[in-house]
């Protein structure tokens, strides 16, 4: 059924949504199938019901930079949608996925109207700056490997039954992990072949473990102090 309702941002708005559903558009997007590019004059946000999608930047150089994987419950372009610039990078569908496209006008006329749609906005606005002072800070500080434990820890979630475990499922490409901390895809192979030789991570179907996180937080700690 296409209806906002479906879609978990705005679960709990406090208003009536039918009356935005007619206005907003449903598609569905194949595999490798470019959703919005780099320079697009497009305003939309875009609602992932289903499916999964990359966001990255390319340099002048071709140098690609992943900033983010997104899955279903989560969005996208609202920042052109609040400030009418074309788009800054580039989101592509990595699965098939279907999406609830809201054009700008209603997407700000929706959250001026509902105070918790504002209020979630506002915090997930909060936490993207947020995590981006970090990546910056982590670039500006840390040498390869640090910033390798960084995005490892950033990427998982508390292993479901083991406690004191982290997992990052499914596991993630090393050219992946290379673009999204700048390097080359040997370096992620040599780091992530010198942790799994110390035990601290390991390699099971479907899953990257951190058997112990606590031995990256604290060399991550370790290099911020010494940077002081």
């Amino acid at each position: 059924m296409q209806t906002l309702a479906r879609v978990p941002f705005f679960k709990d708005a406090g208003i009536d949504l039918d009356r935005f559903d007619r206005r907003c558009a449903w598609r569905k997007f194949d595999e490798n199938e470019i959703v919005v590019d780099f320079e697009d004059p497009s305003t939309d946000v875009y609602f992932l019901l289903s499916g999964e999608v990359r966001v990255l930047i390319r340099t002048q150089a071709g140098k690609e930079i992943i900033l983010a994987e997104m899955r279903g419950g989560q969005f996208f372009g609202e920042l052109a949608a609040i400030d009418d610039v074309r788009r800054s990078a580039n989101v592509t569908a990595l699965t098939r996925a279907e999406m609830c496209i809201m054009p700008a006008g209603v997407f700000k006329e929706l959250v001026f109207a509902s105070p918790v749609v504002c209020d979630k906005l506002l915090r997930q606005l909060t936490a993207r700056i947020r995590e981006l002072n970090a990546r910056i800070t982590e670039h500006s500080v840390f040498d390869l490997k640090h910033r390798l434990y960084a995005e490892l820890i950033r990427m998982s979630a508390p292993r479901m039954g083991v406690a004191g475990e982290r997992v990052v499922s499914p596991p993630p490409f090393h050219h992946v992990l290379a673009a999204r901390i700048g390097c080359r895809r040997e370096q992620v192979t040599r780091e992530l072949s010198a942790l799994s030789g110390q035990g601290v991570i390991a390699k099971t179907r479907g899953a990257l473990v951190i058997r112990q996180p606590q031995v990256l937080e604290h060399r991550i700690a370790e290099a911020m102090q010494a940077d002081r």
